[in-house]
């Protein structure tokens, strides 16, 4: 599947999967930001190695995207890839329910590229996708991440202590939800279209 961002601003957002003619871009995008995304990528509390090859890494999003459990999305920008956004984790049955992770390259940080990726994702999983609720789960550290869900008014629900193994160690996160009823029916990009910030 594909999803163009339609909120009317620029520039031009194009959510989709990433694909064996991404490889070069995809990793050269990889290397440029390792130090920029290194604090903020899961690692393995073994300490062996977590990175896999290119052709695994698609095989294994692909096997997961068939079984129903994971969205995988690479966010293009005006036809060049800046960073990618999934939903994991994903429930059927009672519980409906859904987590979501991202990021973008240095060079699109700061320009509301990762909010308006965010909000498409939103409104793709709480419509179509048929989920009822969506989370993110964020460092408490990581203001620009921080800055993304307040901005799309998520709830926040708590702190998950030693949630995660990042940048070797457990973290903590800050947990942020929405559900169909806290969108109201109006669409979370719509919703944030008309209050973003001026500039972004």
């Amino acid at each position: 599947m594909s999803l163009t961002v339609t909120d009317g601003l620029d520039p031009r957002l194009v959510l989709r999967p990433l694909g064996r003619r991404d490889r070069a871009e995809w990793e050269a995008l990889r290397r440029a930001n390792t130090a920029y995304l290194q604090p903020w990528d899961p690692t393995s509390p073994s300490g062996a190695a977590t990175r896999v090859g290119y052709a695994q890494y698609l095989r294994g999003m692909a096997r997961e995207a068939r079984e129903g459990t994971l969205l995988p999305l690479t966010i293009e920008v005006e036809g060049r890839l800046a960073g990618q956004v999934h939903v994991f984790g994903i429930g059927r049955g009672s519980l409906l329910s859904g987590s979501i992770g991202y990021w973008v390259g240095k060079a699109d940080a700061g320009r509301g590229i990762t909010t308006r990726a965010l909000a498409a994702v939103c409104d793709y999983a709480l419509g179509p996708l048929g989920l009822h609720r969506i989370e993110v789960n964020i460092r408490p550290e990581n203001l620009a991440s921080l800055a993304v869900v307040a901005h799309l008014r998520f709830r926040e629900e708590g702190v998950r202590s030693r949630y995660m193994h990042i940048a070797g160690a457990w973290r903590d996160h800050r947990s942020f939800a929405l559900t169909v009823e806290d969108t109201a029916g109006q669409p979370v990009i719509q919703r944030w279209v008309e209050r973003r910030p001026e500039g972004i």
